[in-house]
Formats: C-alpha cells, structure tokens, sequence
C-alpha cells in the first residue's frame, strides 16, 4: 500500500507555517524523514496520524481518503508519538491487555496470545510484570512498539524514537523496528542522520516545512563522489576557511586541530584530499542550499 500527500498545508495560530504546500509518496518498507528539530517533522507525522487536520491538500493511504475517513486509518495504524505516558503502577504484561482490549480484542486468550507475541519481539518478555514506569529510556520505546503491534498496522508512524537513548539501547530499539518494518509501509521521523543510514531504503529531507530532497541513502551519497574534500586546520583558521569555501561540518582531532569537511565540485585548493561521501555530507548540503535561497 501506498502513502500519497499532496500539497499538504498547515499554519497554526501563531502565524508558524509548520508544512509548506508539501507533496510527497511513501511506499512498502522503511521511510526515513530527516531533518532538523522545528522543521515541522512532528506536525507532519500528527497530521498523517489524523490527529490534527491540515488547512488544505490531501493524503490517501491505498485506497482509504484519510483526512475523511479517520477512523479507517486508524485501524491499521501504528504511531509512537515523541513522547507517551505510562500508567505509574502497572506491568507492561497488564498494560498491553488494557491498550488491546482498547483496539477491539474482545477475547481474553486472543488478547493473552497477542501480548506474548509482541512482548517476544521487542524483547521485553523477561521484564512483562515490572511496571512500565520503572522502564529505561530504550525499554520505554520498545514497549512503545509493543502497544502499536496490537492492532497489526499497516502504516507505522515513528516520531523522533531513539532521542536521548544511549548506543546500546539505540541499537536494540533500531534492531526491532528493522524487523517489524519488512512487510509495512514505515515512516521513521529523526534528526539523526546515523538512523536514516542504518535503517532505511527511501528517505526525504525535510525543513521549514518543505520537502528539499527525496532519494534514497545510496543514491544521495553516489551523487555527491567526487565532491567532499578535506583538510586539517588550526582552530584559527576556522573562519577564513568558513568564508572562502562551502563548508559543511567541521570536527576537532585529538591535538586540538580541526578536520573540516568542504562540497566542491573540483578540488579547492592543492591541501584538500578528496573523502568518501556520507549521509551527513548530504544532509548539510541541502541544508546550506536552501540556507543560500532564502538569504
């Protein structure tokens, strides 16, 4: 099934135009949305959601009109917002048989037999009678997966998950949701780049509201060989270096020193060594793009 938003529009009160005439096609698999924080990722993915509407545009997930069939949608959703509350003294085992009863689960062996199973694939079966309250930051999501499996979803709607996990966490909550991803269509929100890189086949790069690129990790890094290069600096030379070429990110070395990366399309100058392309690289140079057309 297919995801199809066009020229989608939202202003809030205060005059903030958080998506901006956006278009956009999502298929079967893991979608990355990139972009940085206030670049109007969550209202897009609460809109899709259907829990806010949009002032104009349309969004159709096969053959179901969202914005008119709310309900419709969502009975094959599945949506982690960025930040979810928990009953403070229930077990995770209890909780998810209350969530599935709230999905339309009406029979307690279907409900029992359901909970185990999504409890087994985000590896919380072991901790199923510890409070969810008392959960780390990465058990916490993956229970937030847990409770979105109820209803087998066919669109997954994850908004910003691994912010603020640590790398082994980050790691597992990745690792489940890169096997629960394979036969439904994933929308993964995130301002981390690494995430995109790890998780995702198709990917978009989003800011002030507007779509700046749609590509995949691959295609994005092979359109950009041959034009990252770097060199490294004195600290002190940072801003010269800043004024004279397109610098995209700069990162210290262990001597204090300062390994800048540069987009150009031929050699800068003699001292640059040409690098291998990242996701980053591409990520900052649109960035810098639309930057450059709105000064």
């Amino acid at each position: 099934m297919k995801l199809v938003i066009k020229e989608l529009t939202k202003t809030y009160k205060n005059g903030v135009k958080a998506i901006d005439n956006l278009s956009l096609e999502i298929g079967t698999g893991m979608f990355g949305l990139l972009g940085p924080n206030g670049a109007g990722k969550s209202s897009l993915m609460r809109t899709i959601a259907t829990l806010q509407s949009p002032d104009s545009g349309s969004i159709e997930f096969g053959d179901i009109n969202v914005l008119d069939d709310k309900m419709e949608l969502r009975k094959i959703l599945g949506y982690l917002p960025q930040s979810f509350g928990v009953y403070p003294k229930m077990s995770a085992e209890d909780l998810l048989d209350y969530f599935a009863t709230l999905k339309g689960v009406s029979s307690k062996s279907d409900r029992k037999a359901l909970v185990k199973e999504v409890l087994e694939i985000t590896n919380l079966y072991d901790v199923r009678k510890k409070h969810v309250a008392g959960y780390s930051g990465g058990m916490k999501q993956r229970f937030g997966i847990a409770q979105l499996l109820l209803n087998n979803p066919k669109l997954i709607i994850v908004d910003e998950p691994t912010a603020g996990l640590d790398p082994a966490e980050r790691h597992r909550f990745l690792n489940v949701l890169r096997e629960v991803g394979t036969n439904c269509t994933v929308i993964f929100s995130t301002h981390i780049v690494e995430d995109v890189k790890e998780l995702c086949n198709e990917m978009a790069i989003l800011n002030g509201g507007r779509i700046l690129k749609h590509t995949t990790p691959t295609e994005a890094t092979s359109e950009i060989e041959g034009q990252i290069w770097t060199k490294i600096i004195e600290r002190d030379d940072l801003e010269a270096i800043e004024s004279n070429f397109n610098v995209l990110s700069s990162n210290y070395n262990q001597d204090n020193t300062l390994n800048v990366r540069v987009h150009a399309v031929e050699k800068p100058d003699a001292d640059f060594q040409e690098a291998q392309p990242q996701l980053d690289d591409v990520y900052f140079i649109a960035l810098k793009e639309e930057e450059s057309i709105l000064a």
